[in-house]
């Protein structure tokens, strides 16, 4: 068989692969009623590098706000084990299977940052474990808010989070030596439910624009069909504005002081998405203080939108790391779960500690405060709301 026929046949398989997905897909269509479970399990998985540091902290502060929830039985916690570089690569699994079984047994899960092996690195080149986490757990929807007032600065950014450029990372074709072919991959069911998502977060929230991000003037197939998407649900909202930018000029537009304060949702495939919302969390103090939502209809997981920073274990500062991406993460699961209340007291506790008072600043380094002080300080200024 000569590699043409080799390569698709691989090319085939993934095609199956994803047409098995669409179905899948379009069976299901409700989402979780958190009000109506007996009991919400949170599943907290530390990670790797400072992940497990830092997430212990946004957790503690989870635990003191929901104290009542866990002391009647609504809310449980859930410590998940297992989703370490060491072990992945020695079960050879992006995911182990005992490690996916615990995830789904929970609702929502708080995760820590993992590290994703690239060319150069010890590690077997497995697929990253936040990529196998959204498409075993369909996660399609990833969300991040960027704010800075003073700046004129209020986005939310619609991540489609298992689809694109990302759908088959680790199942390109090398035809031979000379060359190599990835997937994009752009489905209707999965362009309609991020851009739905977005549009009815704007009309929940009384935003007034919703923003399509592509660059379907060049990717004519795949972001075509999701911009035909985009203009396909706008007229469902005809309350809500819309524009469209392709994202090499998008990534300018962001710094333009004229035209920032313009955004307000913005929705876009998994790659721009990815690239976009860390130019974005710069503005706000760089991806560490950013968290994210990875919203699905059965499952939902919120994490930071950083690295797990070996240097710093190495170094031993991991109990210096800023935990406020984990934190702002947290938030977000609060919000989502339904406990508007509680997430809004935690949003406005750290703000004050980060923005306002400042009493307790992390430098990353002993020279400012542990993690754990700044997880008291934030529980402090709780109280004092």
């Amino acid at each position: 068989m000569n590699k043409i026929n080799i390569a698709a046949e691989k090319f085939a398989r993934l095609i199956e692969q994803q047409l098995e997905r669409v179905a899948k897909m379009n069976e299901d269509t409700a989402f979780l009623d958190y009000a109506a479970l007996p009991e919400i399990r949170i599943g907290t998985v530390g990670g790797d590098g400072i992940g497990p540091a830092i997430t212990a902290q946004a957790q503690r502060v989870l635990e003191f706000l929901l104290a009542d929830e866990v002391k009647c039985g609504k809310v449980k916690f859930v410590e998940i084990k297992g989703l370490t570089i060491e072990n992945r690569v020695e079960k050879n699994q992006a995911i182990p299977d005992d490690v996916l079984a615990e995830l789904k047994t929970c609702h929502v899960i708080l995760k820590g940052p993992t590290t994703t092996p690239q060319a150069g690195d010890p590690w077997p080149n497995i697929e990253s474990a936040n990529v196998a986490m959204r498409k075993a757990l369909d996660l399609f929807a990833n969300v991040r808010p960027v704010r800075v007032p003073e700046a004129g600065i209020d986005w939310t950014f619609f991540r489609e989070n298992t689809e694109g450029a990302y759908a088959v990372g680790s199942q390109g074709v090398e035809v031979d030596e000379n060359l190599a072919i990835d997937f994009t991959v752009t489905t209707t069911e999965g362009s309609k439910r991020i851009i739905r998502s977005a549009f009815e977060y704007a009309r929940q929230n009384k935003k007034t624009l919703v923003t399509a991000v592509t660059k379907a003037n060049v990717i004519k197939t795949t972001d075509g069909k999701f911009l035909r998407c985009f203009h396909e649900i706008a007229r469902d909202y005809p309350g809500i504005h819309t524009d469209e930018w392709y994202i090499d000029i998008m990534t300018a537009k962001l710094i333009d002081k004229k035209r920032r304060g313009h955004f307000q949702v913005l929705v876009m495939p998994n790659l721009y998405g990815d690239i976009l919302t860390d130019e974005a969390a710069e503005f706000q103090g760089g991806v560490g203080t950013a968290g994210s939502a990875n919203i699905g209809k059965r499952y939902a997981m919120f994490e930071a939108i950083h690295g797990s920073a070996p240097r710093m274990v190495k170094e031993g500062r991991d109990i210096y790391a800023d935990p406020s991406s984990m934190m702002r993460a947290a938030i977000m699961l609060l919000n989502h779960m339904g406990y508007e209340a509680q997430g809004a007291r935690f949003e406005t506790a750290l703000d004050i500690c980060t923005l306002t008072a400042r009493k307790h600043v992390l430098t990353g380094r002993s020279d400012g405060a542990t993690n754990a002080e700044f997880a008291d300080y934030v529980m402090e200024t709780i109280q004092k709301l």
